[in-house]
């Protein structure tokens, strides 16, 4: 199975400027980003940038780099973008590794293509793991997600779900999770070459602005998303300065990584 992993990167961030360029053990974070995807099994590992100094900066580390628009509304016209640069085959497989994620398994992104590979109905794929605290289950900004018995998404939300009936009084909110445990989202996706390109001229869904989750829209017009189900939490990903420090921390405990 051959794949490839693009990491697309935008350097304006209201909550962490800069965040691409910010520096974690030595390296900008989109380069260990890159670096880790490289110890998948992806044949190739690209980042679409909307600045130069990201590209500067990957070219620098040996990181293959395109530039793309500033003005994308996403990360999936991005991706679309870079798709057409790259001169993709409609068929190839493409995993999206988010550019802020500089402690993805690498494991995972071999098990994110794989799992699409597998599917040949589905357009997208991505992963979840099982939730183990009441507390993000409740957690409006833990996405959950619910399958079908062949393992394709039947929907995400930003509420509890499934909603466990009996494990609540009167409606409350419940006080234990539901079993077999609910299922966290995992913010990786795989994509078909071809389905990445129409993707952003799709109408988005009434259900995903409701939400604010752009995965409802390949749901709502009719394309399967199958799901790999991780057997660990991922590692932290970086969205403030708060996150930025626990990562470096991390990584100075484990300089290996």
């Amino acid at each position: 199975m051959s794949f490839t992993v693009l990491v697309p990167a935008r350097l304006a961030s209201t909550r962490l400027p800069d965040k691409p360029l910010a520096d974690i053990a030595g390296l900008p974070m989109v380069v260990r980003v890159a670096m880790r995807a490289g110890r998948s099994g992806a044949s190739r590992v690209v980042v679409a940038a909307d600045h130069a100094s990201i590209v500067d900066a990957c070219r620098a580390h040996g990181i293959e780099a395109v530039l793309t628009r500033q003005d994308h509304p996403s990360g999936s016209d991005r991706l679309a973008e870079a798709c057409e640069q790259l001169a993709l085959d409609g068929d190839d497989i493409v995993v999206n590794v988010q550019g802020d994620e500089p402690l993805i398994d690498p494991a995972l992104i071999d098990a994110v293509a794989a799992t699409l590979a597998a599917k040949p109905s589905a357009a997208m794929s991505t992963a979840v793991h099982a939730i183990d605290s009441l507390a993000d289950f409740m957690n409006p900004n833990v996405v959950k997600a619910v399958l079908d018995a062949e393992g394709h998404a039947l929907y995400f939300s930003r509420a509890p779900i499934p909603w466990w009936r009996d494990g609540s009084s009167g409606g409350a909110a419940p006080t234990v999770l539901p079993s077999p445990a609910p299922l966290r989202h995992i913010g990786i996706y795989g994509y078909r070459a071809g389905f990445v390109r129409r993707f952003p001229a799709l109408p988005p869904a009434p259900v995903e602005a409701t939400e604010a989750l752009e995965q409802l829209r390949a749901l709502w017009h009719g394309h399967r998303i199958a799901v790999h189900v991780s057997q660990t939490a991922p590692g932290p990903g970086v969205d403030t300065p708060e996150d930025l420090a626990r990562v470096r921390a991390i990584l100075a405990a484990a300089p290996a990584d």
